[in-house]
């Protein structure tokens, strides 16, 4: 499972989840604000799935469609071990979307 994550989750989320294989977007350029079809793009081409609070990521895909794969979250304002704690809780049907042929993105609510 190969995750990038946009910048408004924070990078600790890799030290909470370290058999993940989690790569937030703020290592891909260190000192560079990547925009968000940046991410898109990079995702794309390097087979990542994006997780993200965006609501942006979800119109890029209605324009492009996927891959990339969306996991968003859809929490409110939660920390990062709440964020870990989700992520572990829902792991086998994360697995099952993003071996799907069908789904383009994975809604996770607290």
């Amino acid at each position: 499972m190969r995750l990038i994550s946009d910048e408004n989750i924070s990078w600790r989320l890799k030290k909470l989840l370290p058999d993940w294989e989690i790569l937030p977007s703020n290592e891909i350029i260190s000192k560079v604000r990547l925009t968000d079809l940046m991410i898109w793009k990079f995702a794309k081409a390097n087979q990542y799935t994006i997780l993200t609070f965006d609501e942006d990521f979800f119109e890029l895909q209605n324009l492009f469609s996927y891959p990339p794969k969306i996991i968003w979250l859809r929490t409110g304002n939660v920390s990062t071990a709440e964020i870990a704690s989700l992520l572990i809780n829902l792991k086998d049907n994360i697995l099952e979307f993003l071996n799907s042929d069908e789904l383009g993105i994975y809604e996770l609510y607290l």
